[in-house]
């Protein structure tokens, strides 16, 4: 596992490969799928979901379209505290991992379906007649040179 240190002056310092890195870079390492942790370099407390929730709120605030509505983060908000916190917790991590696997089949039928079109099927079919010819007029040259 990557372990990224953050610095009091909000540095964070990448200790795999031995260079700062930015909020961008750490970014990269989500959408890459590497597992790393951000710890505090003084304490070695886990900062790991500060400098997630911190990456977040700069693609929030980026203008383009947000992904959490201010309705969303005020129902959120008001799970912190209560009973149904970690069950909240898990049924967001379960659902979002069942949301991928969907879209993940999803993908994948559409390029079955892709792959299956009729223009494909007619692609293939070319391809096979052309190594037919080419296989039978190798062959008949090889039939030739031999008499």
């Amino acid at each position: 596992m990557r372990i990224l240190k953050k610095y009091p002056n909000r540095r964070l310092y990448d200790t795999t490969d031995s260079h700062f890195v930015t909020l961008e870079d750490v970014k990269q390492l989500v959408l890459r799928h590497e597992e790393f942790a951000v710890e505090d370099s003084k304490t070695g407390k886990d900062l790991t979901s500060a400098v997630l929730l911190q990456i977040i709120s700069e693609m929030e605030d980026s203008g383009k379209e947000t992904l959490l509505t201010n309705k969303l983060l005020q129902q959120l908000i008001r799970f912190y505290g209560s009973g149904m916190q970690g069950l909240l917790s898990q049924y967001l991590e379960q659902s979002l991992a069942a949301f991928l696997d969907q879209q993940d089949g999803l993908q994948r039928h559409m390029k079955q379906l892709i792959d299956a079109s009729p223009i494909n099927i007619l692609k293939k079919m070319s391809e096979q007649n052309m190594n037919f010819i080419n296989a039978f007029t190798g062959t008949a040259k090889d039939k030739d040179s031999d008499s």
